[in-house]
């Protein structure tokens, strides 16, 4: 029975030992780095790398409109790198408490036009809402 225990822990290990080995990862160097934060939480920080790489952003403390509310951080930005098929990627984008994180960029999907019939239906339902509930 000891003997089956060492056969499968030997066999475990040799295993493990023969899988292929994933090979180191190549650093790529910080060209240019910058990051300036203010005592009123107003931050400004750029980077860029030697593979291309760029990304900066910069972003202040918004006070809350009201008392039970949460302050926020509103930023906007914008980053770029080359994907592994040679397109250069751009992206720019605001994040705020009205809208979120909104991103404008080529590469993004846009959807596609509404049909006509389908925006007639959506005008017609807007102008006309259905009565409350419990009202016929």
């Amino acid at each position: 029975m000891i003997e089956i225990r060492i056969f499968c822990c030997l066999a475990v290990i040799a295993v493990a030992i023969a899988a292929p080995q994933k090979p180191a990862e190549q650093v790529i160097a910080i060209l240019k780095q910058e990051f300036d934060q203010q005592a009123d939480g107003s931050y400004i920080y750029n980077y860029e790398t030697e593979n291309g790489i760029k990304a900066q952003e910069q972003g202040q403390l918004k006070k809350a409109s009201s008392p039970d509310a949460s302050d926020v951080i509103v930023a906007q930005g914008s980053f770029s790198y080359t994907a592994p098929d040679g397109t250069v990627i751009n992206l720019n984008y605001v994040a705020d408490d009205e809208g979120g994180f909104k991103p404008e960029g080529a590469h993004l999907p846009t959807p596609p036009p509404i049909p006509p019939a389908i925006q007639k239906a959506l005008d017609y339902i807007a102008a006309n809402p259905p009565p409350p509930p419990g009202r016929n």
